[in-house]
């Protein structure tokens, strides 16, 4: 199994915005591509300065599949969060491999 998790530094003053676009627009979308198996949304607790940090995380059955939906899906949806959003967040990903 392969997490991949994208984690995103926001203005403050848009958190509860970019919180909700999330939850009802991109990640139902990213889950709609059939590439994950399941997604869930979590807020950083140790967060530093005055940003607020989350983590959306992603699950797939192989690495294969989570670079098939990179190279498909992903950039589409990633200009859509960039025509939302753009230069009010930062963002960076990562995949990892289920081990337990």
């Amino acid at each position: 199994m392969i997490l991949y998790n994208v984690t995103t530094s926001l203005d403050p003053e848009i958190a509860d915005q970019w919180v909700a676009y999330m939850r009802d627009t991109h990640m139902p979308e990213v889950m709609a591509t059939g590439f994950f198996l399941k997604s869930q949304l979590c807020r950083l607790l140790n967060e530093e300065d005055d940003g607020i940090t989350y983590a959306a995380q992603y699950y797939c059955v192989s690495l294969e599949q989570l670079e098939e939906y990179q190279q498909v899906a992903a950039p589409a949806l990633r200009h859509e969060i960039e025509k939302h959003f753009g230069g009010r967040y930062a963002s960076f990903r990562t995949m990892l491999e289920v081990v337990g």
